[in-house]
């Protein structure tokens, strides 16, 4: 061994940099372990006494102890009796740290217009905060143990009564599986019950966190255009009338707002018992309804078990609860229970019995009560203040957001970087599209957000809105 590798003497052109924040012993030994990595140690070579090493680095020996511990136990360094501790003999040779990789942009939920926000309501957070602390005091709970892959059954009991008299569902408990949120419940779907290849009818324009979905999952995704009646059933047929699936938002469809008609509907059942196909309705944000009582769900009107019903707690409640639900055909459970036991075994049971007792207790229907005032003065607000811009909007009578039609030709995307820059969020109406024939316009949320801040920003990104800019 050379005299370089065995003096420790030779360390001062070696020193470490110790991060300042943590542990000492633990910056310690995360410095010597990235020496020896980038090769500034080399195999062999003598580290030098923990004494020694306290000093210069004004850490305790305790400190330096420890460090060479760790290095010793993950196999770093080796200790010699009587000659002192080395690097080890067989270490691995990492270079520097890649640059951190570029993400893609997200949305923006905390600006005006942000779609999928809550509002945050201070009875509610009390309530579902006493819910939580008392499953969490008696010793031996159930959120100590894995859960039923469907879910706990006070929670689905607790569903499917408030969805057979708030949204005309037929259903029992026995056919919910509780999820964590609408999107796993279509991931859970496309894989239990859809194969890569089969072709769905996908609305257009539509959902784009559905879409990403089902092409993540490798489905054919047919364009079937949506009109002031809903999905058009018969120009899906003549695209493709043995489609596999159709993935539909009938109360209130996402982004036009409409309603699908009843004959539309019988129509859209008819289609899939006769191809043996299934029906997904996304019942996205059916409990903001502004005038008249809730639409029955469409799931209500099939007696032929060919429709799959979504619902979530993200709209009503809030996003971050993570709690959704699926209602299924008696012949689809098994195979769906199966495949949500093997990616994450069960729903979140804490969070189960507190949202169980929510309900029960008649909180939820209550919060729903309050929220569905919020979200009619947001968006009276956010109208109104369109309006006097001079942009030809509508009040929607039900759902969290609403369409800024644009004149044809407009370059709808160009904008949503201005407008986020002048504290408005919006998504382009064209990017939502499968066909050629892209509208142009702007999808803007109103709920989270007070009718004050609303106009806030409206006011502020009016010179934006005013101003639209031509596709080239």
């Amino acid at each position: 061994m050379s005299d370089h590798q065995t003096n420790s003497a030779d360390w001062s052109g070696l020193t470490p940099i110790l991060r300042p924040e943590g542990p000492r012993a633990r910056a310690l030994y995360a410095a010597l372990r990235g020496l020896i990595e980038g090769g500034t140690l080399q195999a062999g070579a003598k580290l030098p006494p923990t004494r020694d090493l306290a000093a210069r680095f004004a850490v305790s020996r305790g400190a330096a102890v420890a460090a060479y511990e760790q290095l010793l136990a993950e196999g770093f360094a080796q200790a010699r009796v009587g000659a002192g501790t080395f690097v080890a003999a067989h270490v691995p040779r990492l270079g520097p740290e890649p640059a951190p990789p570029a993400l893609p942009d997200m949305p923006r939920y905390d600006l005006p217009g942000a779609i999928g926000t809550g509002f945050d309501d201070d009875r509610t957070r009390r309530q579902l905060r006493a819910c939580l602390n008392r499953h969490l005091l008696p010793p031996g709970g159930a959120h100590l143990r894995y859960g039923d892959p469907r879910g706990s059954a006070g929670l689905r009991a607790e569903v499917a009564s408030y969805l057979r008299s708030a949204r005309g569902v037929r259903c029992t408990a026995d056919q919910i599986i509780l999820t964590g949120g609408s999107q796993q419940a279509l991931d859970l779907i496309l894989r239990a019950v859809l194969c890569p290849g089969d072709a769905v009818w996908f609305e257009d324009p539509g959902y784009p966190s559905a879409r990403l979905a089902l092409e993540g999952a490798g489905m054919r995704l047919v364009p079937v255009p949506v009109d002031e009646q809903g999905l058009d059933v018969a120009a899906g047929i003549a695209a493709a009338p043995q489609a596999r699936a159709a993935y539909v938002t009938p109360s209130h469809q996402y982004p036009m707002g409409v309603v699908m008609t009843m004959a539309r509907r019988l129509a859209l059942i008819a289609w899939a018992r006769a191809a043996g196909a299934w029906i997904i309705e996304d019942d996205y944000d059916s409990e903001f309804r502004f005038a008249g009582a809730p639409l029955t769900a469409l799931q209500g009107l099939d007696d032929g078990g060919r429709v799959i019903y979504i619902g979530t707690f993200a709209k009503a409640l809030f996003p971050g609860l993570r709690l959704g639900y699926l209602v299924l055909p008696p012949d689809l459970l098994g195979p769906v229970v199966q495949v949500r036991a093997r990616i994450d075994r069960s729903p979140p049971v804490l969070a189960e019995a507190a949202l169980a007792e929510f309900l029960r207790d008649g909180h939820f229907a209550a919060h729903l009560r309050r929220n569905r005032r919020r979200a009619e003065a947001a968006r009276d607000a956010m109208v109104q203040a369109l309006v006097e811009l001079g942009l030809p909007v509508s009040p929607p009578q039900q759902g969290l957001h609403l369409i800024v039609p644009l004149p044809p030709g407009t370059d709808d995307r160009s904008l949503i970087v201005p407008l986020a820059e002048h504290g408005l969020a919006a998504r382009p109406l064209s990017s939502l599209s499968l066909g050629p024939d892209a509208r142009a316009g702007l999808v803007m949320g109103f709920s989270g957000f007070s009718p004050e801040a609303i106009r806030a920003a409206i006011a502020c990104a009016a010179p934006v809105l005013t101003s639209p800019r031509t596709a080239a």
